[in-house]
């Protein structure tokens, strides 16, 4: 007699689609056994093709904004229709920014809901009120979470993590001294910091992956730009920041000027890659790392002496140590289990 097959739960995975996190959330629902559907979504209207990118940029003040409520009463509506179709257990969103109460409300009726801010607050203030809206919300900034406290509202902290199916070690040549990936241009602290980099160790290989003085920010800035042999001024994909990492004898890690008690993604992922990092501290990140395996620096000064101190010898069993903490506790997949867990839902 066969027996009755067990039916799987299924996830409405939604979120923007400019950062490699959709499949990583995909991938660890797979694993647990759920089944999945993924629906993203393009900032700051959607969708954001080129026809649309340009008559957006184009357009007036007034223009931009009514073309930003259109886009998003028809994603609104889609997402509702999707979700009525596919009739899942739970709908996980990343941000949410495009999303109306409302939605969340309607979908919330018949599921649970659950939201994970992958920014600051202050970056998304269209998702802050959705905190009464949704079934869980998963901040990954600790100051976020102190903020709904302090409204005596609930919110979970849940930090970012690592995408292992994309950052792992490749055993590669180390032929870059000093590696830094991120936007620059809209972050004078990073930007400071990255120029120190370059005045401290002229004899070195540095290169800096990411927007500097991208072009559309202003012509002749971008074609009067310092460093070309530095700074590539484009931002490059995962699998491609991954084998930078594996190249490079120190990854230079700084968190924009908003985060101040949390880790932004590339603090796993370059662990998770088997690179040594310098990494700037706050309560966090040195609770996170209090056993050693990243440089933290509080100052310049600090950041600089960890820097010729990670290239005058072997940091390898620094980087092993950091990569054997992110692989075990820092994953998506361990994200994803502990909130199932929150929200009462393992299969």
């Amino acid at each position: 007699m066969f027996e009755k097959e067990i039916k799987k739960q299924k996830v409405l995975i939604v979120g923007p689609d400019y950062f490699n996190f959709l499949p990583a959330v995909e991938s660890s629902f797979s694993m647990l056994g759920w089944d999945t559907v993924v629906d993203s979504y393009d900032n700051p209207i959607h969708p954001y093709t080129r026809f649309m990118k340009w008559a957006y940029k184009l357009n007036s003040r007034k223009g931009r904004a009514k073309m930003q409520e259109k886009s998003r009463e028809n994603y609104n509506r889609h997402l509702l229709q999707l979700f009525n179709e596919e009739a899942p257990q739970l709908v996980f969103i990343m941000n949410g920014d495009i999303i109306f109460p409302e939605t969340l409300d309607r979908m919330k009726a018949d599921a649970k809901v659950a939201l994970w801010l992958f920014d600051n607050l202050s970056k998304l203030p269209t998702s802050e009120g959705h905190v009464d809206h949704v079934t869980g919300m998963f901040c990954f900034e600790q100051d976020d979470v102190d903020h709904y406290l302090k409204q005596d509202k609930t919110a979970f902290f849940l930090p970012q993590a690592c995408d292992s199916n994309t950052y792992r070690p490749l055993g590669l040549e180390k032929d870059i001294d000093i590696l830094f990936v991120g936007n620059l241009y809209r972050s004078e602290k990073r930007q400071k910091a990255i120029k120190a980099v370059i005045d401290a160790f002229p004899d070195k290989v540095i290169r800096v992956y990411g927007e500097y003085k991208p072009w559309y920010k202003g012509f002749y800035k971008w074609l009067t730009r310092e460093h070309r042999d530095i700074y590539a001024n484009h931002s490059v994909a995962p699998d491609e920041v991954n084998r930078l990492y594996n190249r490079s004898r120190v990854v230079l890690n700084i968190h924009q000027e908003e985060q101040t008690n949390g880790a932004n993604p590339r603090t796993f992922e370059i662990c998770g890659s088997g690179a040594w990092q310098v990494c700037d501290a706050n309560p966090y990140t040195e609770l996170l790392f209090k056993d050693g395996g990243v440089g933290l620096y509080h100052s310049e000064q600090e950041m600089l002496a960890l820097i010729a101190d990670g290239l005058s010898r072997d940091m390898s069993a620094d980087a092993a140590r950091a990569y054997d903490l992110v692989a075990r506790f820092h994953s998506f997949d361990e994200r994803i289990r502990l909130m199932l867990q929150y929200l009462d839902m393992q299969n």
